[in-house]
């Protein structure tokens, strides 16, 4: 998780509890002779001399690599193949042979032959499922997808700190822009149709681990690694809108996923900006990292949530400390208010999460949800009576307040999930995984879409947190990781839908 001091990838990372990564399955090229069998005085330039061609010389290098990879590729798959058949002629003369022991052997053990027959039929049957699998896999990355409709759109990078976002949210208010939390002791705003970084804010000491916007006022909450939350106004004036790009891909579950490196994003971070460095408010009270606040409905009080067990409720006009929420038995992790009640959720490392009602000013209750066997990485509410939680242990579990002894829905994962978010109009879950992974279920776990993620898209590490945005009759997912930079993605929901 976001960390206490200092900025660096490296440090950010190490503090953050340690999680098994796994990379996403990619087929493996294996070299073959086709490259080292080449001469090494022959040259690409030379293998092209002679074609007419207007390529310049350094493009055709690239493509006469590309090539050479789908060769190699194609080639191990041939190579596979041919070592299946193999495999399944010998188990067809196997049963064969079983076949004929069975007819003119002693009957009395003709019920144990027939039992290994059996045994031998089904391993047969598995080799051939498998040689199937493998051939269609690589055949479906190479479908024409140009007539299919695109469900996820790839609708802008926004690329500019110098260390991995935690959080971003999006404004609730007019101007409506996008807000990302760094390790780089940073909070940004940014134009979401130009991806131009439009404010910087640097009033923090440690790690940026949260960003929530005000209801109807423009401001933004922060918290951070120096154990403070910060409340600033901002200013900003959008730039005009440029036309989208074309770059589209379906969120198919058998799209190939190859493995771009995990390097550095490109850039230098964002030009020169207006920065705010003083914030309006700062709310000291905690005793470890801040890592998580926001408002509560109508924007007079807010919430924050810290690595010290303990979440405080705060008046935002006087910077009153009014109530110190106590419970948890290990840090916590994330904190969430309910858009139009006085509730507020909060989960730890502890495997739980709990509700804390302030509906009635007399009564302050907690309900206890243990349900998880890791941590509680976040919960959040939807806008009926529901909670969503995700965890360490790789499931989301959809709650209903109503009734919280069990969930009316569970999500199992490969991976680790950070920080959820629901979407509002169409309550479509979005989860980040550690494996760079993001996917789509609906409320009852039905799953729907994966988000693009290859060579020209997608995150290179971990995404750390998702955000909705369904303003103007669009519906746009806001992702973003510890490579340093936000995506954001124009989801087609009928068609998503329809898919389902």
């Amino acid at each position: 998780m976001p960390v206490e001091g200092g900025s660096s990838s490296g440090s950010a990372s190490a503090a953050r509890h340690p999680k098994q990564k796994r990379k996403a399955h990619s087929l493996s090229i294996r070299r073959t002779n086709s490259t080292e069998d080449r001469s090494p005085g022959v040259q690409r330039g030379d293998m092209l001399e002679g074609q007419d061609s207007k390529l310049p010389l350094s493009l055709r290098n690239n493509l006469l690599d590309l090539f050479g990879q789908i060769e190699r590729e194609f080639e191990n798959l041939y190579i596979e193949n041919l070592e299946l058949r193999r495999e399944i002629d010998s188990l067809n003369e196997r049963l064969t042979g079983d076949g004929q022991i069975i007819e003119g052997g002693d009957p009395t053990k003709g019920a144990l032959k027939t039992k290994a027959s059996h045994s031998t039929s089904q391993l047969s049957q598995k080799l051939k499922t498998t040689y199937k699998a493998s051939t269609s896999k690589i055949v479906s990355s190479f479908k024409a997808t140009a007539g299919s409709r695109a469900l996820c759109q790839l609708l802008k990078e926004y690329v500019g700190h110098r260390d991995g976002i935690w959080d971003l949210s999006i404004t609730r208010s007019p101007p409506v822009v996008l807000g990302t939390a760094s390790a780089d002791h940073s909070a940004l705003l940014w134009s979401i149709e130009t991806g131009k970084c439009l404010l910087r804010y640097a009033g923090h000491a440690g790690s940026v681990n949260s960003i929530k916007f005000h209801p109807t006022e423009q401001m933004a909450l922060t918290a951070s690694g120096d154990q403070t939350a910060h409340i600033w106004r901002y200013m900003v004036q959008l730039p005009a809108p440029q036309p989208p790009p074309d770059v589209s891909a379906l969120c198919d579950d058998d799209q190939d996923s190859s493995d771009r490196e995990e390097g550095e994003v490109d850039g230098d971070g964002p030009c020169e900006v207006p920065t705010i460095r003083v914030p309006t408010a700062t709310l000291k009270s905690h005793q470890g990292v801040a890592i998580a606040a926001d408002w509560l409905v109508g924007g007079r009080q807010v919430v924050t949530a810290s690595w010290d067990r303990a979440a405080n409720l705060y008046e935002v006009e006087t910077c009153e400390l009014v109530h110190t929420l106590t419970g948890h038995d290990q840090e916590l992790t994330h904190c969430c208010t309910h858009p139009t009640q006085r509730l507020v959720v909060t989960s730890s490392r502890d495997t739980t999460f709990r509700l804390w009602d302030f509906r009635d000013p007399s009564i302050h209750s907690v309900n206890v949800f243990q349900g998880h066997t890791d941590t509680v990485t976040s919960a959040v509410f939807t806008v009926g009576d529901n909670v969503v939680s995700g965890s360490d242990d790789r499931t989301v579990k959809v709650w209903d307040l109503k009734n919280m002894r069990s969930p009316i829905a569970t999500i199992r994962t490969d991976s680790a999930v950070n920080r959820i978010s629901v979407s509002a109009n169409q309550r479509i879950i979005a989860l980040p995984h550690d494996n760079r992974q993001v996917r789509l279920f609906d409320m009852s776990g039905v799953r729907l879409a994966r988000l693009p993620r290859s060579n020209r898209m997608g995150h290179r590490r971990m995404v750390c947190c998702t955000a909705w945005n369904e303003e103007n009759q669009s519906c746009n997912l806001f992702t973003c990781g510890f490579d340093r930079q936000a995506i954001g993605w124009n989801i087609n929901i009928p068609a998503l839908l329809q898919e389902k």
